[in-house]
């Protein structure tokens, strides 16, 4: 049996107060999101900056190796170490990263919030991603399930909330919410989501996962990647996100807001409860 991963406990402030002066003349205090920079190491090799509000930095790490398929699993790791004083993760693996060179050297600049980056061919993988089959009941999405959830993310206190600027991504099951986690880019939400599921074990078979931001390729491939069937974003969907959600037979929702939304793929699993038409 291997050893636990081993993690520090770093989370950072993630507002800090400044001094404005606003339309009337008046000077007043307002918070503001702690965006800082965090350079990556594995087995001393730099790997990417990620600019990030520091909640969850190692769980962040995490996900980001899973994500970018550097690491299989959990069990590679041998122990993630965030030090603020150097602005810096360091990733002890267990065996090294086959192919370390190989793998990180395509780059694609994302359209993340900031500049993000992905290593590899996007497209590569995609037909080794499998979800669960459409007629599964915990693969699915009912209408007053989508309701519930986006009251639960409605009523929740955030930092968008006091200090605007960010992106919030969280995991249900159903209507439960299991984890949810703020940052100052979609991806570095998502990935530090990936990082929770893969921690503690967690299948995304019977998840559903939400996200302010918009529904990108890389967005998708995250998702299908983490093993989610559906998706539900506040914002909406781009050209090739629509066209690898249809591929991958992937549940989409955007547009999403109180009693409001648009299912733009994967119709299959959703059940509807269509709203009574409005008098024209």
């Amino acid at each position: 049996m291997k050893p636990a991963l081993r993690l520090t406990q770093a989370s950072a402030p993630l507002t800090q107060q400044v001094t404005v002066r606003d339309e009337f003349g008046d000077e007043r205090s307002v918070a503001i999101p702690a965006e800082r920079a965090l350079t990556v190491f594995v087995d001393n090799r730099e790997l990417v900056t990620l600019m990030t509000l520091g909640a969850a930095p190692e769980l962040l790490v995490l996900g980001y190796l899973l994500n970018q398929r550097l690491v299989e699993s959990v069990d590679d790791i041998d122990s993630i170490t965030v030090d603020w004083d150097v602005s810096a993760a360091a990733v002890k693996t267990r065996a090294g990263i086959e192919r370390f060179d190989e793998k990180t050297a395509k780059r694609v600049v994302t359209t993340g919030c900031g500049q993000g980056t992905v290593f590899g061919d996007l497209m590569g993988e995609l037909d080794t991603l499998r979800l669960p089959p459409v007629d599964e009941p915990t693969a699915r999405l009912s209408q007053s399930t989508l309701y519930a959830l986006l009251n639960v993310m409605r009523l929740r206190d955030s930092t968008y909330k006091s200090a605007g600027s960010v992106h919030g991504c969280a995991l249900f099951r159903q209507g439960e919410l299991l984890t949810f986690v703020e940052d100052v880019g979609r991806h570095n939400a998502i990935d530090t989501i990936a990082g929770w599921m893969g921690l503690h074990g967690v299948s995304g078979a019977d998840k559903i996962f939400y996200t302010t931001g918009r529904l990108t390729s890389e967005m998708v491939i995250k998702s299908a990647q983490m093993g989610v069937p559906v998706i539900v974003s506040r914002s909406g969907i781009t050209q090739m996100g629509h066209e690898l959600a249809t591929r991958l037979g992937l549940c989409l929702f955007g547009r999403a807001s109180n009693r409001h939304f648009i299912c733009y793929s994967g119709f299959a699993r959703f059940d509807a409860e269509p709203e009574p038409k409005r008098p024209v």
